[in-house]
């Protein structure tokens, strides 16, 4: 070891890595000790060395105290070298090796960084290089090293991926590197907080952000992935909002800066509790995909289908697991299933396959556990009942699942797992039959006669009272077969289930959209929120929530909840298209998934001027099984067949149909005809109906013609009030701790 460089003299030699080597030293003309870091530079370019020392100069003009300070810095030879403070502690790498943080522990260290980082950002530097072992955690707090200096010394904005290979400098470390860095984008401030949200992250679960060995993996990743939502109190939920913007994969979406970052962590830090440690958790995401008999058997065919759902039902409600739907499942029926693109589209870590074949009265199964990122086999199990015990190889699948993920289940978790069990092997085989046709409008009335049967069989069996309301609200709302009669029997349905089972997911997640339809959104807002608090990784309850908390005029919290549903599960269907078109982002409300009706798209298209547009995707719509009067009377309203367009408007207000956010866009279509009377008695019918957007309405151009007369100004200020009751009833169960929202009066 040398003994000397410039004025200090080198004592031990602290650690080594890719960049240089750390020694500690004594400095002879101030009577300090310091640090000195010698720093290789063997790229021998003049425009490396300047820009070394113009950002040298920069970091040693620092002052902070959440900030290594600089001393001096200087070369000798091919060395550069640094003169840092000397600091006693250890780098946070070495506290997360031990365990993870809570949140109470890991909200301060982070609320350091970014207070470092501000006063980087302030002075033009970026880090580009942030991760735990450049966080050091002293006895006197957290202290950020290596910023701007630990980090290929090129110009950014020349960088490509091509020269980063050539020359095999990197501008990070892999694991914590922006999507801007991987595609060899220029670095700035929104750059570092990625690499913030990361180590918040990894602090809390001891899991990895990004999984991946290689550097092509972890690359793919972070281009392409998400990291699990983090589940456990609201304070958790809130700090799990403030990682998904800082992992933004475009910069536009993630902080502005990293005091924005700071003021939303500290807000939600704030939810903690006194003494609260916040148990945290990433939920364990699995999907369910459809079995595959072995060889064609109609007696056994409908089990490919709907026990993988029931499996899926099974698992509903686990705190610390989140199964994607069997709608999602359904799109991967391969024999030969490929696991990259089910990771990627539905972003799970976890994949259940199997196999079924009758032999006899007995069914084999056979299922493997995969999981998603390598093909890797975690399980592999044969099973064999009767036909007629199928509900205990569903049992035994769902709890051989639990079983093997070491899932920690709570005592409420625990107790439903165990409800809901059918008393009649056939009741179950028919409740099976059932869900198999339940989710296509031409199955629906034989799914209705099967969950009766079920019924017949087991009155007192939950889950099929749950899925006969739907059955007979879908019915009511868009066959119009005895709609009265069959939306009083959906309520009846929907009753029965939570009178056998409070608890039931499937039963509180579908049960809302009948309570929004039928004037009862407020109520049905309240339910959810108070579910959540004890069940904040359900995907269903969250996509609830965006059509509740619409339909009470609360259009921000429905946008948070819809952030909340498909951070949990992407592929989840929810209305966030009305919520965007309510709020008058029609861009956004134009983005259809894949189970969206095209009706806003094409109140979109016309809300921004689009005429042809609208008419192609109206045309489309005339001939729909799901409400063709819609999408007529907007057909001939654009091609100028007022009378046509008025008389399918009529139409719909003289059947059944009840929802009253339809009938708003009814109401306008009304006014724009100057049909100004028939309007407003329909607007009124709109908030008496229970849907309060006064805000969309007094801005709706469409309305202009009744926008001035007594009748529609007591109709906004009637919304006003409604919507003002839902704010009162949405913070007093603490909606927006729940939701990080707080609605404006």
């Amino acid at each position: 070891m040398r003994d000397r460089i410039g004025s200090f003299r080198l004592l031990d030699r602290l650690g080594e890595g890719g960049m240089g080597v750390v020694y500690a030293a004594q400095d002879e003309r101030l009577h300090r000790r310091v640090a000195i870091k010698m720093i290789r530079d063997d790229s021998g370019l003049r425009e490396a060395r300047d820009r070394f020392w113009r950002e040298a100069r920069s970091a040693a003009r620092l002052n902070h105290p959440n900030v290594c300070q600089i001393y001096d810095v200087g070369e000798e030879g091919s060395d550069l070298w640094i003169a840092m403070e000397l600091l006693e502690g250890e780098p946070l790498s070495s506290r997360m090796a031990r365990s993870s943080l809570s949140l109470s522990e890991a909200g301060p260290i982070v609320l350091s960084v970014l207070a470092a980082l501000d006063a980087l950002h302030r002075h033009q530097i970026v880090h580009r290089d942030l991760k735990p072992s450049n966080v050091f955690l002293t006895s006197h707090g957290v202290k950020l090293l290596d910023f701007g200096l630990a980090r290929p010394i090129t110009d950014p904005a020349a960088m490509t991926t091509t020269n980063l290979t050539r020359t095999g400098l990197i501008v990070g470390t892999p694991r914590y590197m922006a999507p801007e860095q991987w595609k060899g984008e220029p670095a700035d401030a929104r750059t570092d907080l990625f690499a913030a949200g990361i180590i918040l992250y990894e602090m809390l679960t001891s899991a990895r952000a990004f999984p991946g060995e290689a550097p092509g993996e972890i690359r793919h990743a972070a281009l392409f992935e998400q990291p699990p939502a983090l589940s456990g109190p609201p304070a958790v939920t809130a700090v799990d909002r403030v990682i998904q913007r800082a992992l933004a994969k475009d910069p536009n979406d993630r902080y502005a800066s990293a005091q924005a970052m700071a003021d939303e962590l500290r807000s939600a830090l704030r939810l903690l509790e006194s003494g609260d440690t916040a148990r945290v958790r990433a939920v364990t995401r699995l999907i369910v995909l459809p079995f595959r008999c072995l060889r064609p058997d109609p007696d056994c065919e409908f089990l490919t289908f709907s026990l993988p759902d029931a499996i899926t039902g099974s698992l509903a409600g686990i705190e610390s697991l989140v199964v994607r739907s069997s709608l999602t499942a359904a799109k991967f029926t391969s024999a030969t299933p490929d696991l990259k693109q089910i990771a990627e589209e539905t972003e799970v870590d976890l994949v259940l396959i199997g196999t079924l074949m009758r032999v006899g009265d007995q069914v084999r199964v056979s299922t493997q556990l995969l999981e998603a990122s390598s093909g890797t086999v975690a399980w592999t199990l044969s099973t064999q009942a009767s036909l007629g015990d199928l509900f205990e190889l569903q049992d035994g699948l769902a709890r051989h699942i639990v079983e093997s993920l070491s899932l920690p289940l709570s005592g409420r978790e625990r107790s439903s797992m165990q409800k809901d069990i059918p008393v009649s092997a056939k009741a179950y085989e028919f409740y099976l039959r059932a869900n198999q046709l339940a989710w296509t409008s031409d199955g629906w009335a034989l799914a209705r006669d099967l969950y009766l049967k079920c019924l017949e069989a087991d009155p007192r069996y939950a889950p099929a009272w749950a899925q006969l309301g739907r059955i007979y609200r879908v019915i009511a709302k868009y066959h119009e077969e005895s709609p009265k009669e069959n939306l009083l029997r959906a309520a009846d349905a929907f009753h029965r289930a939570l009178e056998l089972n409070p608890d039931l997911s499937l039963a509180h997640n579908l049960y809302v959209y009948l309570e929004v339809e039928m004037g009862r959104a407020k109520d049905a807002m309240v339910r959810l929120i108070d579910r959540a608090r004890a069940r904040p990784s359900e995907a269903g309850l969250f996509a609830g929530l965006v059509q509740a908390c619409r339909y009470c005029g609360l259009l921000d919290a429905s946008l948070a909840a819809a952030d909340r549903a498909l951070r949990l599960d992407p592929n989840i269907p929810t209305s966030i298209t009305y919520t965007h078109w309510m709020s008058g982002d029609f861009e956004r409300a134009m983005i259809l998934r894949t189970n969206d009706l095209p009706f806003i798209r094409g109140y979109s298209l016309m809300a921004m001027g689009r005429m042809d547009e609208a008419l192609e995707t109206f045309s489309k719509m005339q001939n729909m099984v799901h409400l063709p009067g819609f999408g007529r009377s907007m057909y001939y309203l654009l091609i100028g067949e007022r009378e046509k367009s008025l008389a399918d408007m009529r139409g719909i207000l003289s059947s059944a149909f009840l929802d009253p956010e339809g009938i708003y866009f009814i109401a306008r279509g009304l006014a724009y005809f100057g049909e100004l009377d028939e309007s407003l008695r329909t607007l009124d019918r709109v908030v008496e109906g229970g849907f309060y957007c006064d805000q969309t309405m007094a801005r709706d151009p469409w309305l202009d013609q009744v926008r001035t007369t007594p009748e529609f100004v007591r109709i906004l200020r009637r919304a006003e009030s409604q919507r003002r009751e839902a704010i009162a009833a949405y913070l007093e169960h603490e909606g927006d701790r729940i939701l990080g929202v707080r609605p404006s009066s």
